[in-house]
């Protein structure tokens, strides 16, 4: 199953998690928080971005292998996460 992104082609196969996240920044710091956090508290932090996250890191490795694309919207991430679901279906 290779998905073709805007970073290059993705062996979804080979993908150990897949998820959605939003990057935050409070006092000058910059975290990656889940998207469910993210509509929760995102009226008390600078939300910076939304986020696709592909892992391709194996179990119980230490060295992360990691594809992330960024959206500026919400929205934009919905998109994507759809077309990526169409490989699952």
């Amino acid at each position: 199953m290779i998905y073709k992104s805007r970073k290059g082609d993705l062996d979804l196969s080979q993908a150990t998690r897949l998820y959605p996240a939003v990057i935050v920044e409070m006092h000058g710091e910059i975290a990656e928080m889940s998207l469910e956090w993210g509509e929760l508290y995102g009226d008390r932090v600078k939300i910076v971005n939304y986020v696709l996250v592909f892992d391709f890191t194996p179990l119980h490795e230490d060295v992360k292998e990691r594809t992330v694309l960024e959206f500026e919207t919400k929205e934009a991430l919905v998109a994507e996460m759809q077309e990526v679901a169409k490989f699952f279906k």
